[in-house]
């Protein structure tokens, strides 16, 4: 059965760095398009970054928001994606949600398996 589990959030000062973590069982996350999504109260779902299978060579992508800021990747050995997230700002906080698919990769909402969720909050 397939399950993610995201870890890594919690409270950090504005300005300060996270790093989240989804690990992953019943799926090989190299062989899929693996994303993050956060959704904050109030507000759509929206996506954060995403990267392709290694066959699809790995390409990434960001959100507009968190460009030069986060950084997506994967330790296949581990089988856990990571989002490096720095010089984090008001606007990050929200329920981060990992996700993935074996026949895509993007930041639409088109991912068959999705975590639970860990929280960010971020203090000024």
């Amino acid at each position: 059965q397939l399950q993610l589990v995201e870890s890594g959030g919690g409270s950090v000062q504005c300005g300060g760095n996270l790093r989240l973590s989804c690990s992953a069982s019943g799926l090989a996350l190299d062989d899929a398009g693996v994303a993050w999504f956060r959704q904050a109260p109030g507000k759509e779902r929206e996506g954060v970054s995403a990267i392709s299978d290694v066959r699809g060579g790995s390409r990434i992508v960001y959100g507009d928001s968190v460009k030069g800021r986060f950084t997506i990747s994967r330790d296949n050995a581990k089988n856990i994606v990571y989002l490096q997230m720095n010089n984090l700002k008001h606007e990050d906080p929200a329920v981060y949600y990992c996700a993935a698919a074996p026949n895509y990769w993007g930041l639409h909402q088109l991912y068959v398996s999705w975590g639970q969720g860990t929280q960010i909050t971020v203090s000024i």
